[in-house]
């Protein structure tokens, strides 16, 4: 009996391998059991070859393996593309008359989606379905987390499809009853409760990211789609309406980024997201907030370059960009997150350092980080998370004449939020005074650099 096991469902983009994906996941997590699930595909809406990847196990996981255990074919082309990843005791589960296939291998295992679906649900479409129930059967996982986790996928769709879907998935489920390698596949019991009691959830690095931003208390989110960051504002949209947050979908990344600034100036909390790309659109932008002095947190979902690259798939190509991003110089932070649970915590942080020391903070991720989830026992409060503290603001001034730009030894001057106080708030992208007005004077000018360089630097440090 195996203490975990690895399943890849691969097809062609519009066979459903995601919303499998999904449910699979779903299912043995109710069961019990620990997950952690990654994916790649194609950029094309219909075609090529997409796969979803689950790793399951009685244990913690927080990586994917190479070698399935179990790879489900939804289409001819994919037995071919993916065989040479088999681990040594695997089967590649095929529909021999969809694919095409004179004959079968000995390691591959004749299930034929099509015709159960049209016999249980007359509509091929539930082939999915199937593959879920004959996973879970295959595994040992008790029927209701299928049943669970299928009517939680389709809770928005009739009952008639609902009912589809849980009939397609028990034809799937008698078969993977009968399997005679099933013993190889067999799942002990597990049970994923903490040691506290508590159940885990799962968790994906966008919610994380989206769930982290609402928590710091971010209230202005703008973006223009760009994947493998789009998601993050699909989240953060959803709850829009319950955490009175405003999200805009801008026409471009440079209203993105300008209209998180001028939210940020206005005395809220703002964000905006993209990937490389599009971030090198805010890089002017990034700039203003540097010479402003206005707080704004980036997320650059990273995504194989140059130019277009790969769109949907995944690199770590773009630190050396943020990093001096935007010219001129001026202090900036960049965070790169290591896992969804590092990427909510990192990302309060984020608001917090930007509302500080007044800067720029990008939050580096990707496509992998982005769409892989994994179990997690809960977020701790944001004061007990390893590594952090919370981070007091700068008191707003009361005495006038105000001066945005005062010279202090830390760098950081103290900010007003306008219509706040009584005195004129003077903000300039030019080189300016301390009051903010445009001053061409050498002197001002060092002065100001060193401010917004060295001694903000001297305390991120």
């Amino acid at each position: 009996m195996a203490n975990e096991i690895t399943i890849r469902i691969t097809g062609e983009a519009g066979q459903g391998t995601q919303t499998i994906g999904d449910a699979l996941a779903s299912v043995f997590f109710s069961a019990g059991y620990h997950v952690f699930s990654c994916q790649d595909f194609m950029s094309r809406i219909r075609g090529g070859n997409n796969f979803f990847q689950i790793r399951v196990s009685t244990h913690p996981v927080n990586s994917p393996r190479h070698k399935p255990d179990i790879i489900v074919c939804l289409d001819g082309p994919s037995a071919g593309i993916h065989k040479a990843d088999l681990a040594a005791d695997g089967i590649l589960v095929v529909d021999r008359a969809k694919s095409g296939l004179e004959q079968l291998d000995g390691f591959m295992y004749d299930l034929p989606f099509n015709e159960i679906a049209l016999r249980v649900a007359r509509d091929a479409m539930y082939s999915n379905s199937i593959a879920c129930g004959f996973i879970a059967g295959i595994a040992g996982v008790d029927f209701s987390a299928v049943t669970r986790a299928l009517q939680g996928i389709f809770s928005r769709k009739s009952k008639e499809v609902i009912d589809n879907n849980i009939n397609s998935a028990r034809a799937g489920f008698e078969l993977g009853l009968e399997n005679p390698q099933r013993e190889v596949f067999l799942l002990p019991r597990a049970d994923n409760r903490s040691a506290s009691g508590e159940a885990a959830r799962l968790l994906d690095g966008s919610t994380a990211i989206a769930l982290g931003a609402i928590k710091a208390g971010c209230k202005f989110y703008t973006a223009y789609p760009m994947s493998p960051s789009t998601n993050i504002m699909n989240i953060i949209a959803g709850r829009a309406k319950d955490e009175h947050i405003v999200v805009e979908q801008a026409e471009d990344e440079i209203a993105a980024i300008n209209m998180a600034i001028g939210a940020s100036f206005a005395g809220v909390r703002a964000m905006t997201s993209t990937s490389g790309g599009g971030f090198c659109l805010m890089t002017e932008g990034i700039s203003l907030s540097g010479m402003t002095e206005t707080p704004v947190v980036v997320v650059d979902a990273q995504r194989p370059g140059p130019a277009t690259g790969f769109p949907t798939r995944t690199e770590q190509s773009d630190l050396d960009f943020v990093i001096s991003a935007g010219h001129g110089e001026f202090s900036r932070v960049v965070y790169a997150p290591g896992s969804a649970e590092q990427a909510y915590y990192l990302t309060i942080r984020a608001f917090d350092i930007a509302d500080k020391y007044q800067i720029p903070v990008v939050i580096l991720t990707d496509q992998y980080l982005q769409d892989s989830t994994t179990d997690f026992s809960g977020f701790k409060p944001y004061g007990d998370a390893p590594g952090y503290s919370p981070v007091s603001k700068e008191e707003i001034p009361g005495g006038i004449p105000y001066k945005r730009y005062a010279l202090t030894d830390s760098g950081i001057s103290p900010r007003a939020i306008p219509s706040r106080i009584r005195d004129v708030v003077y903000v300039d992208s030019d080189e300016h005074t301390e009051e903010g007005h445009i001053a061409e004077d050498a002197a001002i000018r060092k002065q100001m650099v060193h401010k917004r360089l060295y001694k903000k630097m001297r305390g991120l440090l």
